[in-house]
Protein backbone atom coordinates (compact mmCIF):
# COMPACT_ATOMS: atom_id res chain seq x y z
CA UNK A 1 0.00 0.00 0.00
CA UNK A 2 1.14 3.76 -0.77
CA UNK A 3 2.18 6.12 2.22
CA UNK A 4 -0.05 7.08 4.30
CA UNK A 5 -3.08 9.72 3.33
CA UNK A 6 -4.49 12.10 5.93
CA UNK A 7 -7.68 14.13 6.01
CA UNK A 8 -7.36 17.67 6.48
CA UNK A 9 -6.40 18.57 9.86
CA UNK A 10 -4.06 15.51 9.92
CA UNK A 11 -6.70 12.50 10.84
CA UNK A 12 -6.46 9.48 9.09
CA UNK A 13 -9.92 8.24 7.47
CA UNK A 14 -12.27 6.33 9.62
CA UNK A 15 -13.13 2.65 8.81
CA UNK A 16 -15.84 0.48 10.18
CA UNK A 17 -16.56 -2.88 9.25
CA UNK A 18 -20.59 -3.75 9.70
CA UNK A 19 -22.03 -7.37 10.00
CA UNK A 20 -25.52 -8.56 8.90
CA UNK A 21 -26.60 -12.28 8.33
CA UNK A 22 -23.31 -13.76 6.78
CA UNK A 23 -20.77 -16.52 8.09
CA UNK A 24 -18.40 -13.11 8.75
CA UNK A 25 -16.14 -15.04 5.42
CA UNK A 26 -15.76 -12.05 4.00
CA UNK A 27 -14.76 -10.19 7.84
CA UNK A 28 -12.18 -12.51 8.05
CA UNK A 29 -10.63 -11.83 4.40
CA UNK A 30 -10.02 -8.93 5.40
CA UNK A 31 -8.05 -10.02 8.65
CA UNK A 32 -6.45 -12.70 6.27
CA UNK A 33 -4.61 -10.10 4.71
CA UNK A 34 -1.51 -10.65 6.74
CA UNK A 35 1.37 -8.40 5.60
CA UNK A 36 -1.22 -5.98 3.97
CA UNK A 37 -3.58 -5.38 6.89
CA UNK A 38 -0.77 -3.74 8.64
CA UNK A 39 -0.27 -1.11 6.40
CA UNK A 40 -4.29 -0.71 6.08
CA UNK A 41 -4.37 -0.20 9.79
CA UNK A 42 -1.82 2.27 9.39
CA UNK A 43 -3.43 3.72 6.84
CA UNK A 44 -6.73 4.11 8.35
CA UNK A 45 -8.46 4.78 12.09
CA UNK A 46 -10.06 1.76 12.36
CA UNK A 47 -13.54 3.39 14.27
CA UNK A 48 -15.39 -0.10 14.46
CA UNK A 49 -14.74 -4.00 13.64
CA UNK A 50 -16.13 -6.28 16.20
CA UNK A 51 -14.56 -9.46 14.18
CA UNK A 52 -10.94 -7.72 15.01
CA UNK A 53 -11.80 -5.47 18.02
CA UNK A 54 -14.19 -4.61 21.02
CA UNK A 55 -12.95 -1.15 20.32
CA UNK A 56 -15.79 0.85 18.78
CA UNK A 57 -16.37 5.00 18.03
CA UNK A 58 -19.00 6.88 16.71
CA UNK A 59 -19.84 8.21 13.24
CA UNK A 60 -19.66 9.50 11.05
CA UNK A 61 -16.72 6.80 9.03
CA UNK A 62 -14.99 7.70 5.60
CA UNK A 63 -15.79 3.88 4.43
CA UNK A 64 -17.80 1.48 6.04
CA UNK A 65 -17.63 -2.24 4.95
CA UNK A 66 -20.35 -3.84 4.95
CA UNK A 67 -20.88 -7.93 5.04
CA UNK A 68 -24.18 -9.73 4.78
CA UNK A 69 -27.73 -9.75 3.82
CA UNK A 70 -30.85 -8.18 5.45
CA UNK A 71 -33.11 -10.41 6.48
CA UNK A 72 -34.75 -9.15 9.92
CA UNK A 73 -36.70 -6.04 10.06
CA UNK A 74 -34.08 -4.60 12.87
CA UNK A 75 -31.66 -5.02 10.57
CA UNK A 76 -33.57 -2.77 7.59
CA UNK A 77 -33.62 0.30 10.05
CA UNK A 78 -29.45 -0.94 11.28
CA UNK A 79 -28.28 -0.15 7.71
CA UNK A 80 -30.23 2.81 6.97
CA UNK A 81 -28.43 4.27 9.95
CA UNK A 82 -25.59 3.10 8.81
CA UNK A 83 -25.70 4.71 5.13
CA UNK A 84 -26.24 7.99 6.75
CA UNK A 85 -23.35 7.92 8.88
CA UNK A 86 -21.30 6.92 6.51
CA UNK A 87 -19.35 8.77 3.52
CA UNK A 88 -18.66 5.66 0.95
CA UNK A 89 -20.06 2.37 1.45
CA UNK A 90 -18.73 -1.14 -0.05
CA UNK A 91 -21.02 -4.25 0.14
CA UNK A 92 -18.92 -7.01 0.49
CA UNK A 93 -19.37 -10.79 -0.56
CA UNK A 94 -22.38 -12.77 -2.24
CA UNK A 95 -24.84 -12.18 1.07
CA UNK A 96 -24.11 -8.35 0.84
CA UNK A 97 -24.20 -8.43 -2.85
CA UNK A 98 -27.15 -10.89 -4.01
CA UNK A 99 -29.05 -12.38 -0.57
CA UNK A 100 -26.25 -14.79 -0.12
CA UNK A 101 -27.21 -19.14 -0.13
CA UNK A 102 -29.81 -17.67 1.98
CA UNK A 103 -31.78 -16.38 -0.44
CA UNK A 104 -32.99 -19.51 -1.68
CA UNK A 105 -35.89 -19.12 1.19
CA UNK A 106 -36.97 -16.29 -0.97
CA UNK A 107 -39.15 -18.32 -3.45
CA UNK A 108 -40.23 -20.96 -0.67
CA UNK A 109 -43.35 -20.74 1.74
CA UNK A 110 -41.22 -19.10 4.64
CA UNK A 111 -43.80 -20.25 7.41
CA UNK A 112 -43.40 -23.96 6.51
CA UNK A 113 -39.49 -23.60 6.48
CA UNK A 114 -39.36 -21.99 10.12
CA UNK A 115 -41.43 -24.84 11.33
CA UNK A 116 -39.19 -27.93 9.69
CA UNK A 117 -36.08 -26.41 11.13
CA UNK A 118 -36.58 -24.45 14.76
CA UNK A 119 -38.61 -26.63 17.26
CA UNK A 120 -40.12 -23.20 17.99
CA UNK A 121 -40.45 -21.06 15.01
CA UNK A 122 -43.00 -18.59 16.96
CA UNK A 123 -39.65 -17.41 18.48
CA UNK A 124 -38.11 -16.57 14.43
CA UNK A 125 -37.85 -13.02 14.07
CA UNK A 126 -36.86 -12.82 10.37
CA UNK A 127 -38.30 -11.69 6.96
CA UNK A 128 -39.83 -14.25 4.57
CA UNK A 129 -36.72 -12.89 2.33
CA UNK A 130 -33.11 -12.20 2.11
CA UNK A 131 -32.18 -9.59 0.27
CA UNK A 132 -28.56 -7.65 -1.09
CA UNK A 133 -27.76 -4.03 0.76
CA UNK A 134 -28.72 -2.07 -2.21
CA UNK A 135 -32.46 -3.30 -2.45
CA UNK A 136 -32.17 -1.11 0.90
CA UNK A 137 -29.78 1.96 0.61
CA UNK A 138 -27.80 3.18 -2.04
CA UNK A 139 -23.88 1.24 -2.57
CA UNK A 140 -20.92 3.10 -4.13
CA UNK A 141 -19.42 0.07 -4.43
CA UNK A 142 -20.01 -3.86 -4.79
CA UNK A 143 -17.22 -6.60 -3.98
CA UNK A 144 -18.75 -9.55 -4.81
CA UNK A 145 -17.43 -13.67 -4.08
CA UNK A 146 -18.24 -16.19 -1.29
CA UNK A 147 -16.09 -15.11 0.22
CA UNK A 148 -14.10 -12.09 -1.43
CA UNK A 149 -10.94 -11.92 -2.96
CA UNK A 150 -8.71 -10.57 -0.72
CA UNK A 151 -6.67 -8.57 -3.32
CA UNK A 152 -10.02 -6.79 -4.72
CA UNK A 153 -10.03 -5.67 -1.02
CA UNK A 154 -7.09 -4.37 -0.57
CA UNK A 155 -6.99 -2.51 -3.85
CA UNK A 156 -10.40 -0.57 -3.22
CA UNK A 157 -8.98 0.34 -0.01
CA UNK A 158 -6.04 1.79 -1.57
CA UNK A 159 -7.85 2.99 -4.34
CA UNK A 160 -10.19 5.36 -1.71
CA UNK A 161 -7.39 6.47 0.34
CA UNK A 162 -6.16 7.73 -2.73
CA UNK A 163 -8.91 9.15 -3.73
CA UNK A 164 -9.34 7.05 -7.13
CA UNK A 165 -11.94 4.71 -8.26
CA UNK A 166 -11.29 1.03 -7.66
CA UNK A 167 -10.38 -1.34 -10.66
CA UNK A 168 -12.48 -3.98 -10.14
CA UNK A 169 -12.94 -6.79 -12.77
CA UNK A 170 -16.24 -5.78 -15.02
CA UNK A 171 -15.89 -9.25 -17.50
CA UNK A 172 -16.79 -13.00 -17.66
CA UNK A 173 -14.91 -15.66 -15.72
CA UNK A 174 -14.17 -17.33 -19.15
CA UNK A 175 -12.07 -13.79 -19.94
CA UNK A 176 -10.28 -14.76 -16.67
CA UNK A 177 -9.81 -18.34 -17.93
CA UNK A 178 -8.48 -17.14 -21.37
CA UNK A 179 -6.27 -14.87 -19.46
CA UNK A 180 -4.74 -17.90 -17.05
CA UNK A 181 -4.34 -19.89 -20.24
CA UNK A 182 -7.16 -22.15 -18.10
CA UNK A 183 -8.23 -24.47 -20.79
CA UNK A 184 -12.17 -24.61 -21.10
CA UNK A 185 -13.67 -27.49 -18.50
CA UNK A 186 -17.02 -27.26 -20.82
CA UNK A 187 -15.38 -27.81 -23.83
CA UNK A 188 -12.51 -30.27 -23.32
CA UNK A 189 -14.49 -32.61 -20.52
CA UNK A 190 -18.00 -31.47 -20.56
CA UNK A 191 -18.08 -30.36 -17.20
CA UNK A 192 -21.35 -27.67 -16.34
CA UNK A 193 -19.90 -24.32 -15.70
CA UNK A 194 -21.50 -20.97 -14.99
CA UNK A 195 -18.12 -18.84 -16.31
CA UNK A 196 -20.00 -18.07 -19.51
CA UNK A 197 -22.47 -15.58 -17.00
CA UNK A 198 -20.59 -14.66 -14.46
CA UNK A 199 -18.33 -12.09 -13.24
CA UNK A 200 -14.43 -12.47 -13.08
CA UNK A 201 -12.50 -11.94 -10.27
CA UNK A 202 -11.71 -14.84 -8.05
CA UNK A 203 -8.40 -15.71 -9.53
CA UNK A 204 -9.55 -18.76 -11.51
CA UNK A 205 -9.86 -21.32 -9.02
CA UNK A 206 -12.25 -23.38 -9.90
CA UNK A 207 -11.15 -24.16 -13.36
CA UNK A 208 -7.94 -24.03 -13.05
CA UNK A 209 -8.15 -27.28 -11.07
CA UNK A 210 -10.55 -28.93 -13.70
CA UNK A 211 -14.30 -27.83 -12.28
CA UNK A 212 -16.70 -25.70 -13.27
CA UNK A 213 -17.20 -21.79 -11.94
CA UNK A 214 -20.10 -21.94 -9.18
CA UNK A 215 -21.03 -18.76 -9.73
CA UNK A 216 -19.80 -17.32 -6.23
CA UNK A 217 -19.25 -13.77 -8.32
CA UNK A 218 -22.58 -13.57 -9.69
CA UNK A 219 -24.08 -12.67 -13.15
CA UNK A 220 -22.05 -10.42 -15.29
CA UNK A 221 -23.69 -7.52 -16.66
CA UNK A 222 -25.71 -8.59 -19.32
CA UNK A 223 -25.60 -12.38 -18.87
CA UNK A 224 -27.13 -14.50 -21.09
CA UNK A 225 -28.50 -17.32 -18.66
CA UNK A 226 -31.01 -18.54 -21.32
CA UNK A 227 -28.52 -19.21 -23.50
CA UNK A 228 -26.03 -21.20 -21.25
CA UNK A 229 -28.71 -23.13 -19.60
CA UNK A 230 -29.38 -24.55 -23.42
CA UNK A 231 -25.52 -25.60 -23.72
CA UNK A 232 -25.64 -26.93 -20.08
CA UNK A 233 -28.88 -29.34 -21.36
CA UNK A 234 -27.18 -30.19 -24.77
CA UNK A 235 -23.87 -31.48 -21.95
CA UNK A 236 -26.71 -33.43 -20.60
CA UNK A 237 -27.26 -31.94 -17.80
CA UNK A 238 -31.04 -32.66 -16.35
CA UNK A 239 -33.53 -29.51 -14.84
CA UNK A 240 -32.43 -30.35 -11.70
CA UNK A 241 -28.75 -29.83 -12.57
CA UNK A 242 -29.37 -26.71 -13.87
CA UNK A 243 -31.58 -25.50 -11.91
CA UNK A 244 -29.15 -26.24 -8.70
CA UNK A 245 -26.48 -24.37 -10.59
CA UNK A 246 -27.95 -21.17 -10.80
CA UNK A 247 -29.30 -21.83 -7.04
CA UNK A 248 -25.81 -22.12 -4.90
CA UNK A 249 -24.16 -18.50 -3.29
CA UNK A 250 -25.63 -15.91 -5.34
CA UNK A 251 -29.33 -17.77 -5.75
CA UNK A 252 -31.10 -14.41 -4.84
CA UNK A 253 -29.00 -12.29 -8.07
CA UNK A 254 -32.01 -11.34 -10.06
CA UNK A 255 -30.79 -13.29 -13.02
CA UNK A 256 -29.69 -16.48 -11.81
CA UNK A 257 -33.57 -16.27 -9.76
CA UNK A 258 -35.21 -16.41 -13.00
CA UNK A 259 -33.12 -18.82 -14.45
CA UNK A 260 -33.40 -21.22 -11.36
CA UNK A 261 -36.90 -20.81 -11.58
CA UNK A 262 -37.27 -21.94 -15.04
CA UNK A 263 -36.23 -25.66 -13.75
CA UNK A 264 -37.91 -25.33 -11.05
CA UNK A 265 -39.73 -28.57 -10.70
Amino acid sequence: MTPRETKPGGSRPKLAVWKFSSCDGCQLTLLDCEDELLDIADAVEIAYFLEATRTTQPGPYDVSLVEGSISTAHEVERIQEIRRDSRILITIGACATAGGIQALRNSMDHESLKASVYPSPQFIDALDTSTPIADHVSVDYELRGCPIDKHQLVEAITALLKGRKPSIPDYSQCTECKLAGTACVMVTKGIPCLGPVTQGGCGNLCPRVGRGCYGCFGPKEGANTAALAADLAALGADRRTIRDLFGGFTAGAPAFAEERSRHDG
